[in-house]
């Protein structure tokens, strides 16, 4: 694995800023490796052993994919949302699972290791590169049973909505009445209403000439709004 300053300027970058999250994420990462034995888990023979469970949608979770190249797509990624700056992490090939949390004291701590230092942010970047990690972080040995459908590797199963005929993989349905149904039928969704649009021409793909649309909205006699696209 790199050193800490090249994961975290490489992580920085990727993320888009470095801040004080990015430290610590950077530094859960390492941790986390260290702990389950892995010195490189970017590498082929390292890759496919590490699942990692994140607790927040913060800084930290994009550092710690961007060291162990753990990935949502390849489903060596998954998301808890906790809302706790967390992540445990799991060796397949031994069944070691190891959550790493990051403590509350080490902020207010930040003066003691940064004094130097007296803007806030600035302060906490600096004192998170300087803490060890007992004072940084909390670890639990803990046990993570990972299902035959939360694996990676190929889609396993599949099944097809009773009512919106949506194919769902992975045993992600729901059973309703001895039928399998998706989780928007059956339990509602995160977006509202539905209403399908078609667009004009949509023979386009990526070798194509693309052809720009703009929006026009169009109130009908019912009192819905319904868009157009002219070219």
């Amino acid at each position: 694995m790199e050193d800490f300053a090249t994961l975290l300027k490489g992580s920085a970058e990727s993320h888009g800023h470095l801040c004080p999250g990015q430290v610590v994420g950077v530094r859960m990462a390492i941790l986390g490796c260290r702990l389950l034995g892995l010195d490189d888990p970017k590498a082929p023979d390292q890759i496919k052993k590490i699942i990692i469970y994140v607790e927040i949608d913060r800084c930290a979770t994009d550092a710690i994919a961007y060291v162990t190249g753990v990935k949502l797509g390849r489903r060596s990624l998954k998301f808890m949302d906790y809302g706790i700056m967390a992540a445990t992490f799991v060796n397949l090939e031994t069944g070691k699972a190891y959550r790493v949390v990051s403590t509350e004291e080490s902020r207010d701590l930040c003066i003691s290791y940064a004094p130097e230092v007296m803007e806030k942010v600035q302060q906490q970047l600096e004192a998170y590169k300087r803490m060890p990690d007992s004072v940084l972080f909390r670890v639990q040995e803990v046990r993570v049973p990972i299902g035959e459908y939360d694996l990676p590797g190929p889609t396993r199963h599949k099944a097809i909505c009773a009512r919106c005929g949506q194919v769902v993989r992975d045993q992600r349905e729901v059973i309703v009445e001895d039928v399998p149904v998706c989780q928007p039928c059956a339990r509602g969704a995160y977006f509202s209403p539905v209403r399908e649009i078609t667009l004009p021409d949509m023979n386009w793909s990526p070798s194509s000439r693309g052809i720009q649309y703009m929006e026009e909205s169009v109130s009908d006699p019912a009192g819905y709004r319904r868009v157009e696209w002219i070219r």
